[in-house]
């Protein structure tokens, strides 16, 4: 059984402003810092055997409160970047419903291609999901923590699971520095286990065992 552990980054100033952030390089703020350093122990207890991220910093900082727990390296993936937002990126989302209503109204929609140079979900699909796989694959059997981002993560785990982006739209996102959990075993394939894992929802879930 392999155990893929897909973790959402902390919060970052442009999370807490709703300004779209994309392949923008944005950095955690002390929020987020702390998110990842809260959530780290619970991660470090399932005894992962490696760690994947990232590399934009906000990705890359929160895994490295894991390593530093762990004594694991970080290993970057550029796949694993968020969704790249074409002409909105560094906007607030008001401004991008002013600029490009029609667009706006499309990607509200779910429409995964809605233009303005926004990637479209297939590719970020195949992009992310391909970057899952591989790091499944070097630690067969294992368990992989992949520091990444909320937009990416769904339409990754969605390649991996085998949804459409119409199942997909009924997942909810990610929270800052939650997860979700796949598991891998030969007979059944990919399955989802848990989703949007925090502080609060790990510390119910041991307590209820």
């Amino acid at each position: 059984m392999t155990r893929l552990i897909v973790w959402r980054h902390g919060n970052t100033d442009w999370n807490a402003a709703n300004r779209v952030q994309g392949q923008t390089d944005v950095p955690l703020n002390e929020l987020g810092r702390d998110q990842a350093r809260a959530a780290a122990p619970l991660l470090a207890a399932l005894r992962p055997d490696a760690i994947v991220a990232s590399d934009l910093s906000r990705a890359a900082e929160t895994a490295a409160a894991l390593a530093a727990l762990t004594g694991l390296p970080v290993r970057a993936d550029a796949r694993l970047r968020e969704r790249h937002f074409g002409q909105w990126q560094g906007l607030h989302l008001t401004e991008v419903a002013e600029r490009f209503p029609e667009e706006y109204a499309r990607w509200r929609a779910g429409d995964p291609d809605p233009g303005t140079d926004l990637e479209p979900l297939h590719d970020l699909g195949e992009r992310v999901g391909a970057a899952l796989q591989d790091a499944a694959d070097a630690a067969r059997g294992g368990t992989v923590v992949i520091a990444t981002h909320g937009g990416g993560s769904r339409q990754g785990i969605g390649r991996l699971l085998g949804w459409d982006t119409a199942v997909l739209r009924t997942v909810g996102s990610l929270a800052n520095c939650h997860w979700t959990e796949l598991r891998h075993d030969d007979v059944r394939g990919w399955q989802l286990r848990a989703h949007n894992v925090g502080l609060i929802t790990a510390a119910v879930a041991v307590d209820a065992v």
